[in-house]
């Protein structure tokens, strides 16, 4: 892949990223400006959009394969941008409510489509990954640093208008620096990565509820950090902006995770690299659950670096174990199955703060990491599924 369209595929996962957050960094705002009472009432309005970028990913995954990873990445990087200025065009909770789904349906193509095709050649597909996770992290902290700016500048509205303008900007760049594909990813001939059933299976079953323990983590995070930040830290810190750099601090440090973890997988056997990584968010969730102020702050860094890094593993799982002809629909599948249970967990955050707390949710959140940890045991020994593979005998992952 040239470097120009890699950088802007990166990039791409940065905005996927940035998006989806606006809305929960800016919430308090928005309640304020539609006439809600508190910013727990406006969060049932963003499932639409969390939910959508699960269950679109298998459509999104499929046109990737059969129709072109090259178009459906121009059709991401405009949809996505027209779709952040509608909703900064809404003047309902209902409106921002149906706006913010239809982003959620652009925004679920990037990660079935984009990783994909970022590592299709790639020698070190591990490292690629880091690099792609630290992208899509840096959007986050981006998300925090640019919407407090924004908000704090000209008001919510701005802070969808101006990287959705980024992102059309992007799409006509990528159409003119990215080579065209020659044949669509399942015309191409296959070259089968093969495991026998019962461990292609059971391997896929363990990629399916890690993803989704991990993607329960990093929903919840990432939608209440914003809120959680000004709570535990309230007497200390209350302006705004302050807090969107605090906040923008913390996932910049633990985007360099996925860095490390992605040149770690490249060298290292995958469960006790994972196992490790869910047992360190199993003390970090404990400690920030007990904690306020700045020992507070220091156990969130910590716990971001923990679900930040637990996320390179089952996109390496799909570049080690399945052909690349069939990765847009596998990694569609897993997404939806992923997010469409986070999702869920997104729906309860407002409702579930306001009647039991943050420290509640912390230790809930502490739990899931411990059934993470839990379901990696059941990986299959990485040692025989690769001899499995040299083999070459079995059944399509």
């Amino acid at each position: 892949m040239p470097y120009l369209p890699s950088l802007l595929l990166n990039l791409g996962h940065a905005l996927d990223h940035l998006f989806l957050l606006i809305f929960a960094t800016a919430v308090s705002a928005i309640a304020q400006d539609f006439g809600v009472a508190g910013w727990e009432d406006m969060m049932p309005y963003t499932v639409g959009a969390f939910m959508m970028f699960g269950f679109a990913s298998i459509p999104a995954g499929r046109m990737g394969d059969l129709w072109g990873r090259r178009q459906m990445m121009l059709v991401f990087f405009f949809g996505m941008g027209l779709s952040a200025i509608a909703v900064s065009l809404t003047q309902t909770p209902l409106q921002m409510g149906i706006a913010l789904t239809v982003l959620g349906i652009f925004s679920a193509i990037y990660h079935p489509v984009g990783i994909p095709m970022l590592v299709q050649k790639a020698v070190r597909p591990g490292f690629a990954i880091g690099i792609n996770g630290l992208a899509g992290n840096l959007g986050i902290a981006l998300a925090a640093l640019s919407t407090g700016f924004l908000v704090a500048w000209q008001g919510w509205r701005v802070a969808f208008i101006v990287p959705g303008l980024v992102s059309i900007v992007c799409g006509f760049v990528f159409a003119w620096a990215a080579p065209h594909e020659s044949d669509a990813p399942a015309k191409k001939k296959s070259n089968s990565v093969q495991l026998p059933k019962h461990v292609a299976w059971r391997t896929f079953a363990v990629m399916v509820a890690t993803a989704t323990t991990t993607s329960v983590l990093f929903n919840i995070t990432t939608n209440g950090n914003a809120q959680l930040l000004a709570e535990r830290l309230d007497g200390l810190v209350n302006d705004p902006a302050r807090l969107g750099m605090l906040l923008a601090g913390v996932y910049a440090v633990a985007s360099l995770a996925q860095l490390v973890v992605g040149s770690l997988l490249d060298r290292f056997p995958m469960k006790p690299l994972f196992f490790g990584v869910l047992l360190l968010q199993i003390v970090a969730f404990g400690v920030a659950s007990q904690t306020s102020g700045w020992i507070w702050y220091f156990a969130a860094i910590a716990y971001m670096v923990m679900v930040f890094g637990a996320i390179p593993f089952t996109d390496t799982m799909v570049v080690r174990y399945i052909d690349d002809a069939m990765r847009s629909r596998v990694s569609g599948t897993r997404i939806a199955i992923s997010f469409g249970f986070s999702s869920i967990a997104v729906y309860l955050l407002g409702p579930v703060v306001k009647v039991a707390g943050f420290t509640q949710l912390m230790v809930a959140l502490t739990c899931v990491a411990a059934l993470g940890a839990i379901i990696v045991l059941f990986l299959p020994n990485e040692a025989q599924m690769n001899a499995h593979l040299k083999g070459g005998s079995g059944n399509h992952l």
